[in-house]
């Protein structure tokens, strides 16, 4: 899974060579989440989380732009008894963007997510759980928020993202995560 993770950063990264400066940006992004699983039977609370990575941006028109993102994400949940269960991911959004207007755009897209770390935490103060054998490896999902250019080189942005796909063997639980993040474009 890092080759996964590396390959796709060094794409990002190299796409920026074979592209006009004009249209083509990239640079770190960082952020808080508000995380929740939902599905059938489901009660989790909603419980914060951060992210952190990497994003790229290729503007086709004044009016359409991509941009695929590879961000760490620390998501979870909190059930009614007070038990968490905490879930790492490698997100990797690829989010269409359609400006608005030229400071402001709406952006909507798929994403896939590798859960990289797994853990049930119990409101008793027992030690913590490893979950790994009992999460799926692999979420899909999809995206829908808005950037707002701060300045040219400067943006905030705020994004649900849902999954499609349960993350858990034996119960049908999804991902839900509101993202607030900032970035930095060269």
């Amino acid at each position: 899974m890092k080759k996964i993770v590396l390959a796709l950063m060094c794409m990002l990264l190299t796409a920026g060579a074979s592209m006009a400066q004009k249209r083509f940006t990239f640079g770190p992004k960082v952020g808080v989440d508000l995380t929740h699983f939902w599905g059938e039977g489901v009660d989790h609370d909603v419980v914060f989380g951060y992210q952190g990575g990497l994003f790229a941006e290729y503007r086709a028109s004044d009016l359409i732009g991509i941009a695929p993102e590879v961000v760490f994400a620390a998501q979870g949940g909190k059930n009614s008894l007070g038990n968490t269960f905490h879930a790492n991911y490698i997100n990797v959004p690829v989010m269409l963007k359609f400006y608005v207007v030229p400071a402001f755009s709406i952006d909507l897209g798929p994403q896939i997510g590798f859960n990289i770390y797994s853990k049930y935490t119990p409101a008793d103060g027992s030690p913590a759980v490893d979950m790994s054998k009992y999460t799926k490896t692999v979420d899909f999902g999809a995206g829908l928020g808005a950037t707002y250019n701060i300045a040219s080189d400067v943006f905030v942005q705020a994004r649900y993202t849902m999954s499609f796909t349960k993350f858990m063997t034996a119960h049908n639980q999804k991902h839900g995560n509101a993202q607030i993040a900032i970035g930095y474009r060269f």
